[in-house]
């Protein structure tokens, strides 16, 4: 609370300025986050990787296979099509990381550390109940624009496993290094010479 005493107000007004820094480097980081993950999304070579991921998962489906690789092969590519339209800025804007859109400064000189700080706070943001149910929300209403006959099934879906994807992608997050599978960072290669 700010008190009308000057010095409590320049304190009022210099935490106000955090805040405000705190939401530009936010808003900064998922537009640049989102920019390398939806770069990744566009390259043919991890498309087809998570085609194929998919295809593998449907094989285990016994009596579901067909409809399974069906509508792999049928959404995939509507979803990678969908992914290519969006732009970093609107993206962050809706998701309430960035409050208006702005071309982001350059944060760090490396994309490792930009990476790495990018990642860890997506984690914090995982974490916190408001951002999952702001998820579900937005996941939920996406469910609108399915074709018709399959709004119902893509709610029940979307409530039986995002909570479960989200977790997930959390725990995957913290275990996993994106930032070297996302080749963000410079991995030394180790060369053996024998003398």
């Amino acid at each position: 609370m700010c008190l009308p005493v000057p010095a409590v107000q320049i304190e009022c007004q210099n935490r106000e300025e955090e805040v405000e820094d705190l939401d530009q480097v936010l808003c900064t980081l998922c537009e640049r986050f989102t920019t390398e993950a939806l770069d990744y999304l566009a390259d043919n070579t991890t498309q087809t990787d998570i085609i194929d991921l998919l295809h593998n998962t449907c094989s285990q489906m016994w009596n579901m296979k067909q409809k399974c690789m069906a509508m792999v092969d049928y959404y995939a590519p509507l979803f990678f099509s969908e992914v290519s339209m969006i732009k970093p800025g609107n993206f962050c804007q809706d998701v309430n990381l960035c409050t208006t859109t702005f071309t982001s400064p350059p944060l760090f000189q490396g994309s490792c550390e930009f990476c790495r700080h990018a990642v860890a706070e997506v984690v914090v943001k995982l974490k916190d109940p408001d951002r999952q149910v702001l998820i579900m929300e937005l996941l939920l209403k996406g469910c609108d624009a399915v074709v018709e006959g399959y709004v119902n099934k893509c709610k029940n879906m979307v409530s039986e496993y995002a909570p479960l994807v989200l977790t997930n992608a959390e725990l995957y997050l913290e275990t996993t290094d994106i930032c070297n599978t996302l080749h963000a960072c410079h991995v030394p290669t180790i060369s053996t010479h024998q003398d």
